[in-house]
């Protein structure tokens, strides 16, 4: 497996992957690799002749500096991983922040025809300014032919389509599905640092928003909405942040159903000092 931790390196390699007509698939990772990210790797490895691995804690896209020193930073284990999925067809860029940003650590504005301001848009300030400017720069040194997100994280795959496409950047874009443990919590790096108790509870999550599904089926999106709103309060060990109920193509909030569009329920709970999102597909 070829680690590269700067990116001359990196651009020279992937010139003769270019010149021998390789594809190479990217997934760009903040580290801390689980199965998650496995399953999108796999996937990525069954349509492209390599697979090209970013392992970067960007800083620009923490609004919370606590959360950003606190981020697990595992290359070693993360490395194992991929050895297990892919010695050969794995490349990893696993640069430092000098690297990317060189002296000036800040982000670019972006704008996404109004998706940045949804959702984790309204809570996360200058999030997705973070997210667009450390992707274009990946797909500027990476150049994939394809790169895969999972959809627990759907509006910022929806960001990174409106990105590609309002920027002309010659990569297409796969969201694959959520990838879940055993008992329904989606599959994140922040799991690693619930306690006990908190890992135990979690799961309410995905249980409370598939009955939301299943009520959605008869019920406004506002009656949903209010009784996601009350199972949380009753729980102990688990604050809602927010629970919404948007159209899948503008993310916007749903006044009032209709027949003719799809919609998509999103949720941030707090299991302690831990945030955890989480979204299903309700039509």
């Amino acid at each position: 497996m070829r680690i590269f931790k700067n990116k001359t390196d990196l651009i020279a390699y992937v010139d003769t992957l270019k010149s021998d007509k390789k594809t190479i698939g990217f997934v760009p990772t903040m580290g801390a690799l689980h199965e998650g990210h496995g399953s999108l790797i796999s996937k990525g490895l069954s349509e492209n002749d390599v697979m090209a691995v970013s392992i970067f804690v960007n800083p620009t896209q923490f609004d919370n500096q606590e959360d950003l020193v606190k981020y697990p930073r595992t290359l070693d284990s993360d490395v194992e991983l991929l050895t297990t999925i892919s010695e050969e067809k794995i490349i990893v860029y696993a640069p430092t922040v000098n690297d990317i940003y060189g002296d000036n650590v800040t982000s670019t504005s972006f704008f996404y025809d109004g998706l940045e301001h949804e959702m984790e848009g309204r809570f996360r300030h200058g999030h997705f300014d973070g997210v667009g400017t450390i992707v274009k720069r990946l797909f500027e040194i990476v150049r994939p032919d394809t790169a895969y997100f999972g959809e627990k994280d759907f509006q910022q795959l929806m960001i990174i389509k409106k990105l590609v496409e309002k920027h002309n950047i010659p990569v297409n874009i796969i969201g694959c599905k959520i990838h879940r443990a055993k008992d329904g919590l989606a599959m994140s790096s922040r799991n690693t640092r619930l306690k006990p108790e908190y890992r135990e509870a979690a799961p309410f999550i995905f249980k409370t928003i598939k009955a939301a599904k299943e009520k959605f089926g008869t019920k406004s999106a506002n009656y949903v909405t209010k009784w996601v709103t009350q199972q949380f309060a009753k729980h102990d060990l688990l604050d809602l942040e927010y629970f919404i109920i948007a159209d899948i193509k503008t993310l916007k909030t749903v006044k009032r159903k209709s027949n003719k569009k799809a919609y998509r329920a999103f949720i941030a709970v707090y299991a302690d000092d831990i945030r955890l999102i989480d979204n299903i597909a309700l039509n």
